[in-house]
């Protein structure tokens, strides 16, 4: 119990010490490079020096101060531009009336280690509350800073518990878009999120599918490139490499510059931030590494000091996005004579009210810079301070409830807060015409100004407005670039090209090469029967089916059509041949008519003799229409007039050996068999055996017909235009009814062969079937196995042989015994009472 006490003695102890504790300073306190007391407070960080030199860290004494060197003119200017803002402010009559702004400005070197100590010193500021204790209100109202992204971050984490808020004139890392980690954070610029996309546009609207890309290693380079490779995937930019750097390693930076050597692709985009990028033009200028088209970002591809002879050399015909030029009337004279006169420490009087200590020698590097502002029309983030400033006073002027003629109520506490809900809600333009207000990610709207490196005809380097981005605008209005105006990379005219793989033409596809990015690729010509008709396809389409690619391959043309023509070669020869069969049997007929009262024509029966010979002429003809674009008609005609004509022809063979037959057998004593097989029954015999073939060809013509028929199986690249069957029973039919009839005429006159007679007809009726019947028999796998046009063919020979053959071999002897032998054509030589002789 007596513990228990004890111990709630000591608590209460040191909870009455640590209420009476007072605030005392640890250290040095950071004091700031430009100041000035006011009613109200903005602080400003901004990395004036560019480079910091560490004191030695021994641990013996003290450290001493950070030493900062290298003017960063930029910045400088952004803090003069601060500081004349605030002037004019502080000179108006109706926007503070009667409140008085002040500032404070701290220089972080571009460290980042000054960035955190500058920021807890602009919060802290050197005064202390009510009896020196500490009344937890930071000394002012908004900070503007800072430049660079990875810094801001820094200064928006710290600041943010306390609800300061933060505006940014150039900061625009997409991660501060964030209003979870942010809460208070604006800015006068717009988000990388535009930017990269801008860059991945640009890219692609000069059509550059192979890039290299360097960032710088910070929050900055980083987030932006990231949002760049994201967006140029989606747009189908390939990236050959993507290397980035820090400003503190030089020998990572020596490698990034061996890979942009090494590299093939000749267009890189620079996503890097002011400082790095300095440093790569310096390594770039000392290798003299030329020739590639350089995409640039706001932070620095308007940097006058870094367009120099040795770097345009390296960087000539770069483009890349800027903030906007606006001119601020007034800030060019401020700079060289107002700002040196009154806000400048080292120019101040002994009388001034500056309540800090000065040590000049912080200041020397800045008076070299006195006289000289030709750099001021470039200086484009001076317009973005310009408008944070007054974003804070027009805040300051709703929070304090401002009139023109009663002023301000300056009794009013102001918390950070409610700056920061004032500042969600600003909307007023600026005397520039320029409108300021922030989006629900604090940021401001998206307007780029395409810029260009050139050098004009008195061999100064300008920055040459060629275009702009403007995300406001629908998306097919936003990138805007007059492409006449630009200079590219090495002072050339023609725009260069950077592709891994040079576009495939038309008749060609695109095929991927293994293990690298999708826009390395081999061009394919297209297959047959597939065409491309435009650039880079990436696949071949099928022709229609009627359709056949031209010889480019980059257009379907009608296939051709083929048939058995009479203007080719084959025709010809087809058509000649069935003209001599017709010519021959026209002439055998005439011999026959002419000697038709002579012995040989009559003991062979001239009726049917000279029927045979109109049918052979019609079996001749009949080949003829199978010559020619097959039609409709002529379809139904060349099978059906094949069929009639080749059953007449064997009919009236048939008759003849019958005939044979039957005359010998007249010979024998008592026989009558000639009256059951006289010439009436003989014309009826030929007559029946042709209508039953017309019968079969009728039904087949009702049934399924014979049409014409665009053939593309056997051709991939040609219709065969042929007569398609219809009913193949039908044709089956017809050229099996002729094969019946030539084997049962070929039976009777082998069985009819051996007769006595010195001129037996059945001996050569035998050969002619022999021939007929061979023919035919051979035609059957020649004519299934014939592809196109050579089936007509084949079919064309087949009638045209099986004629012949006919014609030859029953007609040919005769014929050779009227005109060469004509003293055997007699009665007792035909009745084999002569000397026989064998033919």
């Amino acid at each position: 119990m007596i513990l228990f006490l004890y111990a709630l003695l000591l608590f209460h102890q040191l909870h009455t010490k640590a209420e009476n504790t007072l605030c005392q300073k640890m250290g040095d306190p950071k004091y700031p490079l430009l100041s000035k007391d006011g009613d109200v407070t903005i602080g400003g960080i901004f990395a004036i020096h560019r480079k910091e030199t560490l004191p030695s860290f021994e641990f013996t004494q003290k450290p001493q101060h950070l030493l900062c060197s290298s003017v960063n003119l930029r910045d400088f200017r952004l803090a003069q531009i601060m500081i004349f803002a605030i002037e004019e402010i502080n000179r108006s009559e109706s926007l503070l009336p009667n409140v008085t702004i002040g500032y404070r400005i701290y220089d972080t070197c571009g460290s980042r280690l000054s960035t955190m100590s500058a920021t807890i010193g602009v919060m802290n500021g050197q005064d202390f509350g009510q009896g020196d204790r500490c009344n937890g209100h930071p000394p002012l109202h908004a900070i503007i800073g800072e430049s660079e992204s990875s810094a801001t971050v820094i200064l928006s984490r710290t600041t943010g518990p306390f609800k300061i808020p933060v505006i940014s004139p150039s900061a625009t890392c997409a991660c501060l878009s964030n209003r979870k980690d942010y809460p208070s954070f604006f800015r006068t610029i717009a988000s990388d999120y535009h930017q990269s996309r801008a860059l991945a546009y640009i890219v692609k609207h000069f059509g550059w599918s192979w890039v290299g890309a360097v960032n710088s290693d910070n929050d900055y380079g980083n987030n932006g490139m990231a949002a760049f490779l994201q967006i140029a995937k989606e747009e189908g930019i390939c990236v050959e490499y993507s290397v980035k750097f820090y400003r503190t390693e030089t020998e990572k930076l020596k490698k990034v510059v061996d890979i942009i050597k090494k590299g093939t692709a000749k267009v890189i985009v620079s996503f890097v931030s002011f400082v790095e990028m300095g440093l790569l033009i310096d390594q770039l200028s000392i290798q003299k590494i030329a020739g590639f088209q350089i995409i640039g970002v706001e932070s620095w591809i308007t940097t006058k000091n870094y367009i120099t002879p040795n770097s345009f050399h390296s960087l000539g015909g770069s483009l890349g996005f800027a903030v906007r030029k606006i001119n601020i009337e007034g800030f060019a004279d401020y700079v060289i004579k107002e700002f040196w006169d009154t806000a400048f420490p080292c120019s101040q009087t002994e009388g001034n009210s500056s309540q800090y200590a000065l040590n000049c020698s912080r200041y020397e590097e800045l008076l070299v810079l006195k006289n000289y502002n030709e750099d001021v029309p470039e200086q484009r983030y001076a317009s973005n301070v310009y408008k944070a400033v007054h974003a804070v006073a027009h805040s300051l002027h709703s929070l304090l409830k401002c009139k023109e003629q009663e002023g301000c109520e300056k009794s009013l506490t102001i918390q950070p807060q409610e700056v920061v809900d004032a500042l969600k809600n600003v909307n007023f333009t600026i005397k520039m015409g320029d409108r300021v207000w922030f989006d629900s990610t604090g940021g401001a709207v998206a307007q780029y100004e395409v810029v260009n490196w050139q050098q004009d005809s008195d061999g100064l380097f300008q920055f040459k407005s060629v275009g702009y981005y403007d995300a406001s605008l629908p998306p097919l209005q936003r990138l805007m670039l007059n492409t006449k105006n630009i200079i590219w990379a090495g002072g050339q005219l023609k725009k260069p090209s950077s592709v891994c793989s040079e576009s495939c033409p038309p008749g060609t596809r695109k095929a991927a090469q293994k293990g690298r990015p999708v826009c390395c690729y081999d061009c394919i010509p297209c297959a047959e029967g597939e065409i491309s008709n435009e650039t880079d396809s990436i696949n071949c389409k099928q022709c229609p089916r009627e359709y056949w690619s031209n010889a480019e391959k980059n257009n379907c043309v009608s296939k051709n059509l083929e048939f058995l023509s009479f203007t080719e070669v084959m025709g010809i020869v087809l058509v000649f041949f069935s003209l001599f069969g017709i010519g021959l049997t026209v002439l055998v007929a005439i011999l026959f008519y002419s000697k038709k009262d002579t012995p040989i024509i009559k003991a062979n029966n001239s009726e049917l003799s000279f029927l045979l010979l109109f049918s052979l002429t019609l079996c001749f003809l009949c080949s003829l229409t199978f010559i020619g674009r097959p039609t409709e008609w002529s379809c139904m005609l060349r099978h059906t007039a094949f069929g009639i004509t080749f059953v007449l022809c064997i009919s009236c063979v048939l008759g003849k050996t019958i005939v044979v037959l039957m005359a010998f057998k007249a010979t024998l004593p008592g026989s009558n068999v000639m009256k059951w097989f006289g010439p009436k029954q003989q014309r009826l015999s030929v007559l029946i055996f042709t209508l039953i073939q017309v019968l079969i060809c009728v039904l087949w013509l009702m049934i399924s017909p014979p049409f014409p028929y665009k053939n593309m199986k056997y051709y991939k690249e040609k219709i065969i235009l042929e007569c398609n069957l219809g009913s193949t029973m039908g044709f089956w039919a017809v050229l099996g009814y002729i094969g019946l009839l030539a084997a049962l005429c070929f039976i009777l006159s082998f069985l009819a062969r051996k007769l006595p007679d010195n001129f037996n007809e059945a001996k050569f009726i035998t050969f002619s079937m022999l021939i007929f019947c061979a023919v035919w028999i051979t035609f059957i796998p020649a004519y299934v196995s014939s592809p196109g046009k050579f089936t007509v063919a084949v079919e064309i020979f087949a009638i045209l042989a099986s004629s012949f053959g006919l014609l030859f071999c029953i007609f040919a002897p005769k014929c050779y015994i009227i005109l060469l032998k004509p003293e055997q054509n007699t009665k007792q030589h035909i009745m084999g009472k002569t000397t026989s002789i064998s033919y």
